[in-house]
């Protein structure tokens, strides 16, 4: 299927008409159209298309389409019926009010096409480049970034259930690709255990002969499948049952045991049906799926603040998004001056890279030392001994210098810094300093890092800092809006590509919708009196004199 060029689409004047007429404010589809020209044009998309074949739709309209479907949140047949039937959309779309759109499964095929590769974030970077031109967002402003979590679109299973249910995943696959396979192998048992999906009580019956049965199964479907016919649910089957079962001395499954190790929530599949789907605990929270990052603008003034990266990964540190944030910004051309960010982005190596790569200057607080006088808020901390670099030494605060200083790569990443026993043995204070060990050793950054980390925590104390790192906390409304307002705390499909995409529409959408209220905003007007404080007015009582004094 090829494109033709549609480009400078023009809205015919009959819709324009009645669309005017009928909408005078103009809702936000109409907006996309009268402010940035419907956002897209075909030739941003031709590079996606062979040169050759049948004429296909316009993948312009279909991206409008696929932003307006999440602005208001509507499914694939409700957004083609939209198409249809609302003048707004005909109008956002430049169609003809006779123009009868097209079958809902275009968008699926459609969101197939744009989970290829890189093209989601090409299509965010796209609909900023046009904001940027049109002088709604600009380079070298102030931005911030938080995270959260996103549910897989699955359930939640035990090991029990999550064995069961790929053997039957991947049974069903083999059904559709190579019956012929199952020929011999499927019984009357297997019905029974694998006929229909695996819905299991809070304590089943005989847990561990059925997860032993379950691992005999899936080794021997996974024995008669061969490699090259082989889906995706029977890759998940393999890498489900290596993660769950050990051969035994016999050459036989057994179940994994606690002191066999189990692998970590990181590489540990929790769905047949969504291998990239990870388990993840922070804190209180503990969930099955992803993380996602929003970026948006902070600026102070009258204009919108727009989301300009969206990262939706495995539930990793935040500190390693930051790099591909900026990477994507800096493509962009929207990097920030400053970073507004929470302790998880921050480290002091990202505080030296990102002024040094991107002149980004983060703001946030470093994390504290890790240390137990640190954590326990007793004793000497790093912070209490003075180091001299030049000198090579440390002085601990009773005048002691020490005696032994190791730099990098010996003890990478950090400088040690040791004292001699004989000088910590007579101290009053080492117990509260040195704990368990002989003498103290003090562990430090190299010198242009612990004078970076010093600032930072010196900046903290700040009152002038401090009020600019308030104006971080707006970002989690935007998180809120995110979930709340558009329904992504639970993805709508299988896989990191898809979720990512649904990520992007939904910041895309989020954009206009902020842009088309920030321009269409009618002046505020006092509501009129009511009937009874115009009897109040009409004979003099109180009403009136506080009432035009809010006028």
């Amino acid at each position: 299927m090829s494109v033709r060029p549609r480009s400078g689409a023009v809205v015919p004047e009959l819709t324009a008409q009645m669309a005017r007429a009928s909408n005078p404010s103009g809702p936000t589809a109409m907006w996309v159209r009268d402010h940035l020209d419907g956002l897209w044009d075909d030739r941003d998309f031709a590079s996606w298309y062979p040169r050759d074949g049948r004429p296909g739709l316009s993948p312009a309209q279909l991206a409008t389409v696929c932003v307006l479907q999440f602005l208001l949140n509507l499914s694939d047949r409700q957004a083609a019926e939209a198409v249809r039937c609302r003048i707004d959309f005909k109008y956002a779309l430049a169609l003809d009010l006779d123009d009868p759109g097209f079958h809902h499964s275009v968008l699926t095929d459609f969101r197939d096409r744009l989970c290829e590769d890189d093209r989601a974030d090409q299509l965010l970077s796209l609909s900023l480049t046009r904001m940027r031109e049109a002088g709604m967002v600009a380079e070298r402003g102030r931005q911030r970034t938080d995270s959260t979590q996103v549910l897989a679109a699955a359930r939640d299973l035990t090991r029990l259930e999550l064995v069961l249910e790929a053997v039957r995943a991947a049974l069903e696959e083999a059904a559709q690709r190579a019956p012929d396979i199952l020929d011999g192998l499927v019984d009357a048992e297997w019905a029974t255990r694998y006929g229909r999906p695996v819905r299991l009580p809070s304590q089943p019956s005989h847990p561990v002969t059925r997860l032993k049965q379950a691992g005999a199964d899936a080794r021997r479907l996974l024995e008669r499948l061969p490699y090259h016919r082989r889906g995706p649910r029977a890759e998940a089957l393999r890498q489900i049952v290596v993660q769950n079962f050990l051969l035994d001395a016999r050459g036989g499954l057994r179940p994994r045991a606690e002191k066999d190790g189990q692998p970590k929530g990181a590489v540990r599949i929790v769905s047949p049906y969504d291998r990239e789907a990870r388990r993840a605990i922070r804190g209180n929270t503990r969930w099955s799926g992803y993380l996602v990052h929003v970026t948006e603008t902070c600026e102070t003034g009258p204009q919108a603040n727009l989301i300009t990266d969206i990262a939706t990964t495995k539930p990793t540190r935040d500190t390693e998004a930051l790099p591909g944030i900026h990477t994507r910004l800096r493509d962009r051309r929207l990097l920030p001056l400053q970073h507004l960010l929470d302790g998880g982005y921050l480290s002091v190596s990202l505080l030296h890279r990102s002024l040094r790569d991107h002149q980004v200057e983060l703001v946030g607080p470093v994390k504290a030392s890790g240390a137990w006088q640190s954590k326990e808020q007793t004793g000497f901390t790093r912070d209490d001994f003075t180091i001299d670099f030049d000198q090579r030494q440390v002085t601990c605060p009773n005048g002691k210098t020490s005696h032994i200083w190791i730099e990098p790569p010996a003890m990478a990443p950090c400088t040690v810094a040791r004292f001699h026993p004989h000088q910590c043995n007579p101290c009053p204070d080492r117990p509260a300093c040195a704990r368990g060990t002989a003498a103290r050793t003090v562990n430090f950054l190299p010198r242009h890092l612990h004078e970076l980390q010093a600032q930072n925590r010196a900046n903290q104390q700040d009152s002038q800092w401090r009020r600019l790192y308030a104006t971080r906390s707006g970002v989690e409304g935007t998180i809120c809006e995110f979930i709340n307002g558009h329904r992504t705390r639970r993805s709508r499909y299988h896989g990191h590509r898809k979720t990512h995409l649904q990520h992007v529409l939904t910041g895309i959408a989020i954009n206009i919708e902020r842009l088309a209220s920030r321009t269409t905003r009618h002046p505020h007007r006092p509501r009129s009196p009511t009937t009874f404080q115009q009897y109040l007015d009409a004979r003099g009582l109180t009403w009136e004199c506080w009432w035009r004094q809010g006028k």
